[in-house]
């Protein structure tokens, strides 16, 4: 197997490793959108069940639903910092996942710079040969022209 060949099966390797990275990376940003949106609603849900409780206050509350009230609140506040530690483990799986897609393209980029100049070295080689051939032409046409001119 030549080394261009097996450049362009690396190259094709990174590819394929990042746009799996790449993949992974959308996934983990989407879950985070739905866990921020969860602690969005349970945020506004939390709000929404103090205005209540408010507005219960005002308008006079016994002592058991008050109790209700608070404790539903409480539960609330507990499931607010797990939806927040959730977000926050979330991105750091997001960030994870980025740093593997930037390791991926860094490695792909190497790759294909190693492509390209091993290409723009096969163009320069390709060029000389050409001049080669090209002045070994003009030289062997100048040496029978001077052969022709001395037999005459």
């Amino acid at each position: 197997m030549s080394a261009t060949s097996q450049l362009d099966m690396l190259s094709d390797l990174a590819r394929s490793a990042r746009d799996q990275a790449g993949q992974a990376l959308a996934g983990e940003r989407q879950s985070e959108q739905q866990v921020a949106a969860q602690l969005d609603s349970l945020s506004r849900y939390r709000l929404e069940y103090a205005e209540r409780l408010q507005q219960a206050m005002r308008n006079g509350i016994d002592p058991a639903s008050m109790h209700n009230y608070q404790q539903f609140l409480a539960s609330l506040d507990v499931a607010l910092e797990r939806a927040r530690q959730a977000l926050q483990e979330q991105r750091q799986r997001v960030t994870r996942r980025q740093q593997q897609w930037q390791k991926e393209q860094r490695r792909l980029s190497a790759y294909d710079t190693l492509s390209s100049r091993r290409e723009a070295e096969r163009q320069r080689q390709e060029v000389r040969r050409e001049q080669r051939m090209s002045d070994e032409m003009a030289s062997g046409r100048l040496l029978r022209q001077r052969t022709a001119e001395s037999d005459s």
